[in-house]
Formats: C-alpha cells, structure tokens, sequence
C-alpha cells in the first residue's frame, strides 16, 4: 500500500471480490471500485470513473493521462498476478517523483521548498499540511488558493457527484485552506518587513461571466469571488490583503480531467487560440504580492488575447 495527500489506498477482499478503498487517517473509508467478473453486482468497474477519481484527488501532482497510464498498468497486472496495491504504488512513485523534482528545482535556484501533499477536501489534512509548513519556515505570508477542478456539461445532465467533486475543491478547498492559513497570516502581518501578508485565490473568468455548459463551475468561481470580498472587508485593519485572479483559458492540465466529449467540446472552443501559460498566471499573482503595503489590488482578470468570453 501506499501513503499520499493522508490516505491509503488499499485492496480487500470481501465475500470473494476484491475492493479498492480509499482509506483516510481518521478510519473513513470510501470504495472506488470493486474487482471482479461473474453475476452483474461484480462486474468490472467503470474504469473512466476509478480514473477521474483518483486524477481529481491528485490534481495538481501529475495529470489525468498519467493516471490513466497507471490504471492500463495496474489492471494488466491484477490480472496476471492478483497482487493488491499495484495501482496505489504508481501514483505514489509518481507523485513523489514529481513533487523531488519541483523541490530541488525551486533548491537549485536558490530558494527553500517543502512539498507537503494534501487533500484540500479534508480539513484535518489541510491544517496538518498548513502546521507543517510553518513548522518548517517559522511563518506564513502569502497563501495562494491554486487547487481547482473543471466540469463541463449541462447543470440538469450532470452526476451529482460531479457537483459534490466541484464544490468540495474549488469552494470547501478554499474555504478550509484559508481558515488553516488565517491566523498565521495574520501573526507574520503584525510583524512582516513588507508590513503586509496576502491571500490570492485562483479564480476563472468563469467566475465573471456564466456561460451554458459552465453552471456549476460558474457557480463555485462566483462563489469564491465573493468569499474572497467579504474576507477582504472583514480584515480591513490587519493588513492581509485578499485578491482574486480570473485566468481565462490557459495551457494546463485543468482540461485533461473532463470526459472525452467534454473534452472534444473544449478544444473545439479554444481552436486556434494561443493560450496563455502557467508562467502568465504566476505573473499576475506575483504582481499582485508585491506591491506596496498601501497598494490592494483585489481583482486581476487575465485573459488570452485571443478570447472572447
């Protein structure tokens, strides 16, 4: 088994069929997919939804295809060998690849870096994550809400669980990360030599303008738009700033978590159009963090030139 964002993922067997669960520290345990073949209540799973599953919980660490590598993978080998954990081992080897790599790019130019993996749905990971980042470098100044999941498709024809997976990142992920950070960001304010700290949340132009097809994900970026307002207002005197930035369509990995049609759709719309780069967004949070402690910039649209929405 393997440990990644505070959880196990784990095969058992039960009443002869083999279960994937996902197996959180506080003893919660959810099922992904259940192995096996004979009467209908234990045929093989629906494998795209054990892969949009276990890519939206490691969004951000490696991407949708990369997951789907590891399930091809895994599945071959469950079936020659039986042996339980295989696909658990390669998100992990993944991950933590990944995440080294970032690590001593960020060592080798200079700078300190602590990678600490977290589920942004879980509040109690969020705020050992959070503890364990100030244990490590004394303080807390900029928090920068980045963890997001696109859905696409008409409101009435989506899953709920579609709905529960966009509003538990994109609006409960904000909310548990910064009410972890907040109190910290406002010690390192009180004493900070640029006398500020911030918080920057990573919004979508979505969040401006609702289109069909976006709803729901419209819904969660209105959302946090106005949280990020109303926190802006309540810390008025403490010197944490708010600010939210509106990336329109960027050349990410956000894309590669919808389903195929969904997908199809999307590459159609941004045909043509040069997308903007991660680097761009990073600009803009950047710009916004380093300005003057009497500068507030709470609001950064950044589009592609290109974009007409």
């Amino acid at each position: 088994m393997a440990a990644l964002h505070g959880e196990r993922l784990v095969v058992r067997e039960r009443e002869g069929r083999r279960v994937w669960y996902s197996l959180h520290p506080d003893g919660r345990e959810r099922v992904l997919a259940l192995l096996g073949a004979g009467s209908p209540s234990t045929h093989d799973p629906d494998w795209e939804r054990v892969v949009d599953d276990l890519a939206l919980r490691y969004r951000g660490v490696f991407s949708r295809e990369t997951v789907a590598r590891c399930v091809a993978e895994s599945r071959a080998l469950l079936t020659a060998s039986g042996d339980a954990p295989l696909l658990a081992s390669r998100v992990a080897a993944f991950a933590a690849d990944r995440l080294d790599d970032l690590r001593h790019e960020i060592a080798s130019a200079g700078g300190r870096a602590v990678t600490v993996p977290a589920d942004v749905t879980d509040a109690a990971a969020v705020g050992a994550a959070v503890d364990a980042t100030v244990g490590a470098f004394g303080r807390l100044d900029i928090l920068v809400n980045n963890a997001g999941l696109m859905r696409m498709g008409a409101a009435v024809d989506a899953p709920l669980r579609d709905w529960d997976q966009l509003v538990g990142v994109n609006v409960q992920g904000v909310l548990y990360v910064t009410r972890a950070a907040l109190p910290h960001l406002v010690a390192a304010a009180a004493d900070a030599p640029r006398g500020v700290a911030d918080i920057v949340t990573i919004s979508s132009t979505a969040g401006w303008v609702a289109r069909p097809g976006t709803a729901v994900y419209s819904l969660t970026k209105f959302g946090v738009n106005a949280f990020s307002e109303g926190l802006r207002q309540e810390l008025i005197g403490q010197r944490v700033r708010v600010g939210v930035v509106g990336p329109g369509t960027v050349d990410t990995e956000i894309s590669d978590h919808l389903p195929a049609e969904a997908r199809a759709a999307f590459a159609a719309r941004t045909a043509g159009m040069v997308a903007l780069r991660a680097e761009d967004i990073a600009d803009a949070v950047g710009y916004m963090v380093t300005r003057d402690r009497r500068v507030a910039v709470n609001h950064m649209l950044v589009r592609a030139a290109e974009q007409t929405w």
